[in-house]
């Protein structure tokens, strides 16, 4: 497979750049990845596509405030922009500056903190935190909501809210789980009454999730990774409904990931650990049947992940089909619900 394969052409308008008026107000596309059939419907008409016994698994992680701003030794400017908090005091993270800051080097945050360069891991630099405040202290005083690259405007104070899923508990990401962004109390509690069965599992999603694949053969990309948590209550929760007719729908491409990658072993296991799974078409589900999911940038290892799902023919004709019709794109836009191409509804 080659990465033009999963090119597609977007207006610049269909980006959206703002969240809807309110979370569950966005469209929602409907693809059946077994003939290929769309409907267009409203994200409020998700729970005629649901049953009692379904399971329903979200991602709860919760954005941190990962971009901070300072400047070197030298008095030259720094964007720092954290893609992992290892420990209290550690964190890797990006870093834009004019010049490259060398290991051993301090850098001074928002004129208050200390930063210490300890080294290098690729495009990742391993800093240092100095003084009493740990990292999501520093991040929580001082840092700015990491809004991706395609919203081109400043984070304000709506993105804080609205940039986060109403039930986010477990703070680490730096981007969110947009699937999530489109639920509200009124949704969840629907489904509660309904008695779709919901389930977390925690994946702290990192900024490598936008980074695009730079290399023309798919099979050659390097995925980045991201830590991940299942609880027993999520392995015994899908186990259930496996054997009593329900279905399992993962909210997001985050979820999924972090069930599927739990699962290689062919059998799905409680516990933490690293993924850094890339899933393109050829590859075989072993959980999940129903993708919750928005719309993904072109030549993205998300749109190559959903074209596994339904099928790349499919995933063209639909997202052809969502742009005549003017859905919104990427983390703010509209969403789809995708049933996987040999599972039926």
């Amino acid at each position: 497979m080659r990465t033009t394969d999963f090119d597609f052409s977007l207006p610049d308008d269909l980006i959206a750049q703002f969240p809807t008026a309110s979370r569950s107000s966005s469209r929602l596309l409907h693809l059946d990845g077994a003939n290929g059939q769309l409907a267009d419907c409203r994200f409020t008409d998700l729970p005629g596509y649901l049953r009692r016994g379904d399971v329903m698994v979200f991602n709860d992680t919760r954005v941190i405030k990962a971009r901070l701003y300072g400047r070197k030794a030298s008095g030259g400017q720094v964007e720092l922009l954290i893609e992992r908090v290892t420990d209290e005091k550690e964190a890797l993270a990006f870093i834009r500056a004019s010049h490259a800051p060398q290991p051993g080097s301090t850098l001074s945050v928002a004129d208050a903190v200390t930063v210490t360069v300890l080294g290098r891991e690729q495009d990742l630099y391993r800093l240092r935190f100095d003084g009493d405040a740990s990292v999501l202290e520093v991040l929580d005083q001082y840092g700015a909501l990491p809004l991706p690259p395609y919203i081109e405007r400043a984070a304000d104070g709506s993105d804080d809210a609205r940039y986060q899923t109403v039930y986010a508990r477990h703070p680490g990401a730096v981007a969110a789980p947009t699937a999530g962004l489109h639920f509200d109390e009124a949704m969840l509690a629907q489904l509660d009454a309904m008695g779709v069965i919901r389930a977390h599992v925690t994946l702290h999603v990192g900024a490598g999730t936008f980074q695009p694949v730079r290399v023309d053969d798919v099979a050659e990309h390097k995925m980045h990774s991201e830590r991940y948590t299942i609880p027993q209550t999520t392995v015994d929760a899908i186990a259930h409904a496996k054997a009593n007719g329900g279905r399992v729908i993962a909210v997001g491409t985050t979820s999924l990931r972090a069930l599927e990658a739990a699962a290689q072993s062919g059998a799905l296991l409680a516990g933490e650990g690293e993924t850094s799974i890339f899933i393109t078409p050829g590859y075989q589900f072993k959980v999940v049947e129903r993708l919750l999911t928005n719309f993904h940038l072109p030549k993205s290892t998300l749109l190559m992940l959903v074209s596994a799902f339904a099928g790349l023919d499919h995933i063209r004709r639909a997202y052809a089909h969502a742009i005549a019709e003017r859905y919104r794109f990427f983390s703010y836009g509209d969403a789809m619900l995708i049933e996987r191409k040999n599972h039926g509804i």
